[in-house]
């Protein structure tokens, strides 16, 4: 049975608090865009895909998930952990050595959920394509969602998958853009401007959806079910997902400062009072 809105929302608080504690463990990593991308994280994984039982790499007969801007790795580690792919106490051993999460996820450490190493960005939604292509041609109808960064897109690579992927019709992808509209240096639109990036996917041949409100779960549910339902149509899926970097932390909200700085003490537990928790934590 899929989770009621409460209850996502409930695991969306616990899921940011997840985060907050893991950065801050280790004083490194990066709470901003994961925290704006948490929301959609937990609809991908708690209602969206159709997964199966267990982990495996080849992902046959179930969606897939590609997270080609894998800095945001700490809501990638808390989704799967609360999404049943390993234990939730594993995520305290973050960015830790020898640890299986590190602070960009990686296969080496054989990590149930991770299915390519993303720590170099603008990679991801070849591999995506890819593996979108090979399951058409292995008669497997389902879906690869990825997921990247607005900034990212900056990245000469991406252009060359999304134009591949028109080309070949490969029509079983949904690629979402994380457009929080900022990036480690600063504003997309002050380092590198890249104008209408739906206006770009459109040119290439993408199919091109936007969700206004990209930290609200009822609106990436339905936002996702009708990109869903752009599938199979000939032309690949753009969602471009309106958030807010640092959303749910009002100190960490409206700039890019929190990219990929860990908070002290303080501000961990004025950032708690922000998100009381429901759930246990770990």
């Amino acid at each position: 049975m899929k989770p009621n809105t409460q209850q996502l929302n409930d695991l969306t608080i616990q899921v940011r608090r997840d985060i907050l504690r893991m950065v801050h463990a280790v004083n490194s990593g990066h709470p901003g865009g994961s925290l704006g991308c948490t929301e959609f994280m937990v609809a991908l994984y708690q209602v969206l895909m159709d997964r199966k039982e267990g982990f495996d790499m080849d992902g046959i007969n179930e969606d897939i998930f590609f997270l080609s801007n894998g800095h945001i790795s700490p809501v990638f580690y808390s989704v799967l952990a609360r999404s049943g792919y390993f234990p939730v106490s594993e995520l305290a051993t973050f960015r830790h050595i020898n640890s299986r999460l590190q602070g960009h996820p990686t296969t080496h450490e054989g990590l149930p959920g991770v299915r390519i190493a993303s720590g170099s960005l603008g990679q991801g939604l070849s591999v995506a394509v890819g593996a979108a292509q090979t399951k058409k041609l292995n008669g497997d109808s389902h879906l690869v969602y990825s997921l990247h960064g607005d900034g990212e897109l900056q990245e000469g690579q991406n252009w060359e998958a999304i134009m591949y992927a028109a080309a070949y019709k490969v029509d079983n992808i949904i690629a979402t853009v994380d457009l929080n509209g900022k990036q480690i240096d600063g504003a997309t639109d002050e380092v590198l401007p890249m104008g209408s990036i739906k206006a770009k996917f459109e040119a290439f041949g993408w199919e091109v959806l936007e969700i206004e409100k990209g930290n609200d779960i009822e609106a990436i549910i339905a936002g996702m079910t009708e990109a869903k339902a752009k599938t199979g149509n000939g032309k690949p899926v753009c969602v471009l997902l309106h958030t807010e970097m640092g959303n749910g932390v009002d100190f960490m909200m409206h700039t890019h400062a929190w990219h990929g700085k860990a908070p002290n003490d303080e501000q961990l537990e004025k950032a708690f009072a922000q998100n009381q928790v429901t759930l246990g934590d770990y």
